[in-house]
């Protein structure tokens, strides 16, 4: 199949990448119901072509938002625009986009062939055949093609509403929680599946989900939401190493938030002490004009061992574990830090002596690099409660 019959006006390579009037863009878009405020002034660029994710727990306004773009909701204020054109007024029909939900809406009555037509034979397209087969062909479903939607699993029947919805050549094509109701091994599976489709038809993909694995293993840009505003936006290995907020430190992944206090620089390097411990860290994943900050390193950027080892040039911590969980290719601990706080580390399970005990006096270090600062005025459990679900 030649992916650029689906999308015959699509660019590549350098056109593609100065182009932006084939972009998604939400212009101050606010929207309230009474009192609530769902989405908050949201500036967003989506570029065209691109697998974008919006990315949060329950409540957050990211279905809302993408329920605006499909034109099932109205701003309250604000302004969406697709390939140059305002949607001010547009219904939902009439807009360059389709919606795959969660709940795959097939018609039981019809053929997976026959679902996949049906957007072309309402338009009055007659001869469908080659379309319908192309798209069945891009999402892998050729010999399923005269079968009902009740003899397909769960991940296939996600395959056929996916082929529905493309074969109307939309703009932009909305993601709504669509694996939600796959099991894991599938919903991992599917993961893979939609970006390489995405990849292949070079449509621009919006995907909203709660599951950050999800929207890291697929998204381009991933926009984290909280309380209807973006919290920070960027590639999803930015997000990862650069959190610039106890939010998006907690939700997207886990880390561990310390007081500390910088005291100084030192070339690229800013200085700092954190409970009597003098440490450093980059200057530039200083997040904060505050001298009072949490100091963040991710669990798994930490490493472990006994009390007594040299850890020359990185920084270090004492303390005892309180617990040690071996979950096959890591152990998961749990360290009380002299001052009583507790701290969880993901050790790599390479050692042949075995995991440590609770009970054990150990040093935890870590890469200065690895070290990020953010402002100590934050919650410093902003994000940690993943709530299942969306509003």
């Amino acid at each position: 199949m030649n992916t650029n019959d689906l999308h015959p006006d699509r660019e590549t390579g350098a056109a593609a990448g100065g182009d932006t009037r084939h972009d998604l863009r939400l212009e101050g878009v606010s929207k309230r119901f009474g009192n609530f405020i769902a989405v908050d002034n949201l500036d967003l660029v989506v570029r065209r072509g691109s697998f974008f994710g919006l990315l949060g727990p329950s409540g957050c306004g990211k279905s809302t938002t993408l329920r605006m773009i499909a034109g099932l909701e109205q701003p309250s204020s604000g302004r969406i625009m697709i390939g140059g054109v305002d949607m001010a007024g547009v219904k939902p029909y009439q807009r360059p986009v389709n919606t795959v939900f969660q709940s795959y809406a097939l018609f039981p009555h019809l053929t997976i062939a026959e679902n996949v037509a049906f957007g072309l034979r309402r338009r009055g397209i007659k001869d469908v055949r080659r379309q319908v087969a192309d798209m069945l062909a891009l999402v892998e479903l050729e010999s399923q093609a005269a079968k009902k939607p009740a003899q397909l699993s769960g991940g296939q029947q996600q395959r056929v509403a996916l082929a529905r919805a493309l074969i109307n050549k939309p703009e932009v094509l909305l993601l709504d929680e669509p694996l939600g109701a796959l099991d894991l091994r599938l919903r991992r599976q599917m993961q893979i599946e939609l970006k390489r489709i995405q990849t292949d038809v070079g449509i621009t993909f919006v995907h909203v989900t709660h599951d950050q694995e999800e929207a890291m293993t697929m998204a381009d840009t991933i926009a984290v939401m909280n309380a209807g505003r973006v919290e920070q936006m960027g590639a999803p290995i930015d997000l990862y190493e650069h959190p610039v907020t106890t939010f998006v430190a907690n939700f997207l992944g886990q880390s561990n938030l310390i007081k500390g206090q910088l005291t100084g620089k030192a070339g690229g390097d800013t200085m700092l002490e954190v409970h009597g411990q003098r440490m450093a860290m980059p200057t530039a994943r200083v997040h904060t004009d505050r001298d009072e900050v949490w100091v963040g390193v991710r669990p798994e950027k930490m490493q472990i061992s006994r009390a007594g080892t040299s850890v020359e040039g990185e920084n270090a911590m004492t303390g005892v574990v309180t617990d040690a969980s071996y979950i096959g290719v890591s152990t998961q601990y749990l360290v009380a830090l002299p001052w009583g706080q507790e701290v969880s580390i993901f050790s790599q399970n390479l050692s042949t002596e075995g995991p440590l005990s609770a009970g054990d006096d150990v040093v935890l270090h870590w890469n200065p690099a690895h070290t990020f600062a953010l402002d100590s005025t934050q919650d410093a459990a902003a994000g940690a409660e993943k709530v299942e679900g969306d509003e």
